[in-house]
């Protein structure tokens, strides 16, 4: 049945309280976002009950209708049509950062951080994933030739396509961190580029013994080299810098400013970077990473096991953007990323458990929402599921699909499953493992098992609303 979109926003407008209720409004991927002025007047079950309506809850000052990709931005113009005002990216924020504790902004500000780069990792993980199917000597056997047949120009065209965000991500960090904490980006990516800069010892080669490259010494004792891989140490240098930018703004006088501010800029930072920034923070990483690692290595992958279970969890509790810092420092340095590969199955138990009860159910507003959250979250987008047919039954469906999630994880971990980027999971991530047959059919396998276990749990462990 076609939704009649207009009617859709009417209706929002009516149950929530009219427009005198509505200070503004915004959107994301699948949520129409109300900023009221009065929450408590707001009946959640007559909005529920409106054609297309998936779902709401209330969150950071905003009252959140779950409409689903396609029909939130449809929904969404039909307000602004009406005279509904829109929320800027400033008020948005401003209220965001009200209603969070410190942590919460914290990890929101991570998020502000890394989210703008995951685009192009994405990509750059696409590339890595096509170019290992497809150069490949299983793959190109089939035609009679082997990689050893592929002209040189083309394999360098293609290291450039799948080398530069990662030998650079240092650049990409600063330039986000600087953006982010309001300082000069031109500034974020230069100093980014210093840290990866041709002219210092290249990190890899001084970690290999055979290369015969060396670290820069200070002092005879403080070593300096580059930070190709390094994430953390490119975040604080773009931190640091724009409070340091924005603090020298307030104190050169706004005759000498231009000159003088980006020139003590670069040159603190650029000293505090390789001097005391980056060979500190570098160890810090190091020891983060290498601990994560050794938890995934967990012997019967109880460490995937773990990670499958709670990452609904941390989901839900919004610090979920923490994982970004971990997974492109894991990419950046070993070019895989197996924490994705792990959490990933949880979007099909979400899908899984989702049919489930929207089979079972007797309810008919269910039903209908309950076919396309599913779709939804096969295409990675599970919070229609989640929070409008999962978290509306009980928590017994919840606790099931994480409990899926979980073993989902410990396949993975026991398997090996590491993908060739992050930033998209369930059937657009099966595009991350195309790079290995054996990876591939793994992928496939766990994916098939997670949805069958999640499925048949939901079905005969919970009762129809």
């Amino acid at each position: 049945m076609k939704l009649d979109y207009g009617k859709m926003a009417r209706e929002i407008i009516e149950k929530v309280g009219g427009k005198e209720n509505i200070s503004s409004v915004t959107h994301c991927a699948t949520r129409l976002r109300l900023i009221v002025k009065n929450r408590d007047i707001i009946d959640d079950g007559k909005v529920t009950e409106i054609e297309g309506v998936k779902g709401v809850f209330y969150n950071a000052g905003q009252y959140q209708i779950i409409l689903g990709t396609g029909v939130v931005n449809r929904v969404y113009d039909e307000c602004c049509a009406m005279d509904i005002s829109v929320s800027t990216k400033e008020e948005i924020k401003e209220l965001k950062e009200t209603n969070k504790n410190k942590l919460q902004k914290a990890v929101r500000t991570l998020g502000d951080v890394f989210v703008p780069i995951i685009p192009v990792i994405v990509a750059t993980g696409l590339i890595l994933g096509l170019k290992g199917a497809l150069l490949n000597d299983n793959f190109l056997g089939l035609f009679g030739a082997s990689s050893a047949d592929i002209p040189q120009n083309v394999l360098v065209l293609l290291d450039v396509l799948s080398g530069t965000t990662f030998s650079f991500m240092p650049a990409l960090v600063c330039w986000s961190a600087f953006k982010t904490f309001g300082g000069n980006p031109v500034l974020g990516i230069v100093l980014g580029l210093m840290l990866v800069s041709t002219s210092l010892p290249n990190a890899y080669s001084v970690a290999d013994p055979s290369s015969g490259v060396t670290p820069l010494y200070l002092f005879n004792f403080i070593p300096i080299v580059g930070y190709q891989g390094s994430v953390l140490p490119a975040f604080a240098v773009g931190l640091i810098g724009a409070k340091f930018e924005k603090f020298l703004h307030k104190k050169v006088p706004a005759t000498f400013d231009l000159l003088i501010t980006p020139f003590v800029v670069l040159v603190v930072m650029m000293c505090l970077a390789l001097i005391v920034i980056g060979p500190i923070l570098h160890v810090v990483e190091q020891f983060v990473l290498n601990t994560l690692t050794m938890f995934m290595g967990l012997p019967f992958g109880i460490g995937g096991f773990l990670i499958g279970f709670f990452w609904s969890i941390i989901v839900l509790t919004g610090i979920h953007h923490l994982s970004n810092i971990l997974e492109i420092s894991i990419l950046t340095q070993t070019g895989f990323n197996p924490v994705n590969a792990i959490y990933t199955f949880g979007g099909f138990a979400n899908a899984a458990c989702c049919l489930a009860l929207t089979l079972k159910s007797k309810d008919k507003p269910t039903k209908l929402l309950g076919k396309s959250a599913t779709v939804s979250s096969l295409l990675g987008i599970g919070e229609p599921a989640l929070f409008g047919v999962i978290l509306k039954n009980s928590i017994r469906p919840f606790m099931i699909m994480c409990l899926c999630s979980g073993f989902a994880g410990m396949a993975s971990s026991l398997l090996g499953l590491q993908g060739t980027g992050n930033g998209i999971s369930t059937v657009p991530g099966l595009l991350l493992f195309v790079y290995s047959p054996y990876q591939l059919l793994c992928y496939i396998g766990v994916a098939i098992f997670t949805f069958a276990l999640t499925f048949a749990a939901t079905w005969f462990f919970t009762k129809a609303e």
